[in-house]
């Protein structure tokens, strides 16, 4: 017997009925590896082929890399024949091929394509972020994503000594995840806004003092990052600091120092686990991405890098337009609060 069986199984129907809606006689890819939990991957196609859609498992070996670092480990073309012809697409994998050649090809030549990442998840986790959604997130999210897109300058500094500033570029997608994958396009985890600033305009020092994925996992001490006109100059801190900076000038690319999105944490569920699904929806978490960013995100040719990654600082407290929002993680906004309080925040 599966541990947790029964609710994982619930889950798998909520992702499978509620967030795909998926149709009878629809397919659905799901895409794992051999360090996915498999419990999970059984469950999700056995929910898919109770809803009467057609599912079809694909394991891969597991990479030693993630997005695009994975081409070179996985079957490229076979994998990106199996996307360009399904309706559905779940990603399971904990080596990800979000950004991934596969990925890039698929999302450009399958216009019908309804993809939602759940990379890296164990049961609890599963249950947690799919299966017990609070119906609450949906109008605070809603808010936020609203006063975000109408804000032109940003401000965000935490505990840990975070304090970056940025405009807005109100042309680019920004991504209200309530795992809404009824439609085509992309869709994550519930419980994170995500957005894509003026990089040029990104400046001052971010701390990640939660999780750095790849290459540290949970953080034992802060990683501090300088940033000058959206590229990191400087990389400080202890043993975990020089580990990111040497896995950075591995990949000798100069993309792989700009960040390219950030995100709020807004799930009151999510506790800092280590694995960044979970990390980067830690109510009042900021989380920065660096590297390679898709074209569907910023048209037309997005930021060529040899990959991603993210990393997560705790506690933020966030201004717009000079009025603040967050205060060390706590909603201090007036209308915020007003949805946080159904929160139970």
């Amino acid at each position: 017997m599966y541990k947790l069986e029964m609710e994982v199984f619930s889950a798998a129907m909520i992702l499978m009925r509620d967030m795909f809606q998926i149709k009878e006689g629809e397919t659905i890819v799901i895409t794992a590896d051999t360090s996915s939990n498999e419990h999970i991957v059984r469950a999700s196609a056995s929910a898919a082929k109770a809803c009467g859609a057609k599912p079809m498992v694909v394991w891969l070996a597991t990479p030693d890399g993630v997005g695009k670092d994975t081409d070179a480990k996985v079957p490229v073309e076979a994998l990106t024949g199996a996307l360009l012809n399904t309706d559905c697409w779940v990603e399971f994998n904990k080596g990800w091929l979000l950004y991934s050649t596969p990925f890039e090809k698929a999302v450009e030549g399958n216009e019908k394509l309804r993809y939602m990442c759940l990379v890296d998840l164990d049961e609890e986790l599963f249950v947690k972020i799919i299966g017990e959604v609070d119906k609450n997130m949906e109008a605070y999210m809603r808010k936020l994503t609203e006063m975000t897109k109408n804000a032109k300058k940003m401000r965000v500094t935490t505990p840990a000594g975070t304090d970056i500033s940025f405009e807005n570029e109100p042309s680019r997608k920004i991504y209200c995840d309530l795992g809404e994958a009824d439609k085509p396009g992309l869709t994550f985890m519930p419980g994170q806004i995500c957005w894509f600033p003026k990089f040029e305009t990104i400046n001052g020092t971010i701390v990640f003092d939660g999780s750095l994925t790849p290459p540290c996992g949970l953080l034992e001490e802060p990683v501090k990052i300088t940033i000058e006109n959206g590229v990191a100059t400087k990389i400080e801190g202890g043993r975990q600091a020089t580990q990111f900076s040497e896995w950075l000038k591995s990949f000798d690319d100069p993309n792989m120092y700009r960040p390219v999105h950030i995100s709020y944490g807004v799930n009151p569920k999510a506790q800092l686990s280590g694995n960044i699904c979970e990390d980067e929806r830690i109510w009042g978490c900021t989380q920065w991405g660096f590297g390679y960013l898709s074209p569907v995100d910023c048209p037309p040719d997005g930021i060529p890098a040899k990959t991603h990654l993210d990393g997560i600082c705790l506690n933020s407290s966030v201004w717009m337009d000079g009025e603040q929002i967050w205060d060390k993680g706590r909603v201090v906004n007036e209308e915020l609060k007003e949805y946080s309080k159904k929160l139970g925040k």
